[in-house]
């Protein structure tokens, strides 16, 4: 069998390790990896000894790179094919590698207007954010919307897709990020450092919560009758969708998903403009510290492994 290096965790962290190269199965293609971005889920998986769930141990979910080959009956890629997308979630992706093999429909073409780098970031923070604005809560223009760590990875793409659907953008942020929330379109920023959310804003259509705990719960007051939150995190009290159907507010925890369709979509946004900040670059040895400053929360976008 061919090897490759890969990211592995071991008693002093992650680390790059040599194994064997997957092969593609049906309807399966083979991706040489350029660039993987890091997410909390990534982070949380390992700090929680569970990154795969199944040898080899490989993190990450987020993948921008080339079709190296194609599995039976694959029509959709070919070799050579720049493609992005966000592989086998909430199963193993193991992204942070020389290779990864993933189903077809998990991918779309790269746009040409964005480099790896900036591919790679916009997988699992925009499916979500697409998907909790579009899907779930059906935000129409004119609906005013919360978006909660609107600076961070979900967060400040759902503020550029937001604004793209015509909404009245409210985010939540500390006083360093507001510039930057207003360059990407946020109509009002909210220091929750220094003011809470629940006496700042009201009258709320939809909120989106990458937070969970208590937000979930302090978001409802701020919500209209018959309004959407959109949990990205389980909600921390199992009763908040039940007191919020007593509103008509339609309340839960929702789990983004692949979809070529909405990956297609996050495609045409980007050649439209859509972009993820990125906060940090660092090569494939170097992945321990792009968990660390994911592990921080102060990370303004997202960070990116590189693979050379």
């Amino acid at each position: 069998m061919a090897k490759m290096r890969a990211v592995m965790p071991g008693p002093g962290g992650l680390a790059v390790a040599e194994v064997e190269r997957p092969e593609a199965g049906r309807v399966e293609v083979l991706v040489r990896v350029h660039a993987a971005s890091v997410n909390p889920a990534d982070v949380k998986l390992v700090a929680n000894g569970r990154s795969t769930g199944a040898p080899p141990e490989i993190p990450g979910f987020d993948v921008s790179g080339v079709v190296e080959a194609v599995g039976e009956g694959v029509r959709l890629f070919q070799p050579g094919d720049e493609v992005f997308g966000m592989i086998r979630f909430p199963h193993p992706g193991r992204a942070y590698a020389e290779y990864a093999t993933t189903p077809t429909r998990h991918l779309a073409l790269k746009p040409a207007s964005i480099d790896h780098v900036q591919a790679a970031a916009l997988p699992l923070a925009s499916l979500t954010a697409r998907q909790a604005l579009v899907d779930t809560a059906g935000v129409r223009p004119g609906q005013r919307v919360l978006i909660h760590a609107a600076a961070g990875g979900v967060g400040h793409l759902a503020v550029q897709l937001a604004k793209r659907l015509g909404a009245y953008v409210i985010g939540t942020a500390s006083a360093p990020k507001h510039e930057f929330l207003r360059s990407l379109g946020a109509d009002e920023v909210v220091d929750y450092t220094a003011v809470d959310f629940t006496e700042a804003v009201k009258d709320l259509d939809v909120v989106i919560d990458p937070i969970g705990g208590d937000y979930a719960e302090r978001s409802l007051s701020v919500l209209k009758d018959g309004g959407v939150l959109v949990d990205i995190l389980p909600p921390g009290s199992p009763s908040l969708v039940e007191r919020a159907a007593a509103r008509g507010i339609a309340a839960g925890f929702m789990l983004v998903e692949p979809d070529h369709a909405d990956m297609r979509a996050i495609a045409r946004h980007a050649d439209e403009g859509l972009r993820a900040e990125i906060d940090t670059v660092v090569p494939l040895a170097e992945a321990q510290r792009a968990h660390d400053r994911v592990a921080t929360g102060r990370a303004r976008g997202k960070v990116v492994i590189t693979v050379p």
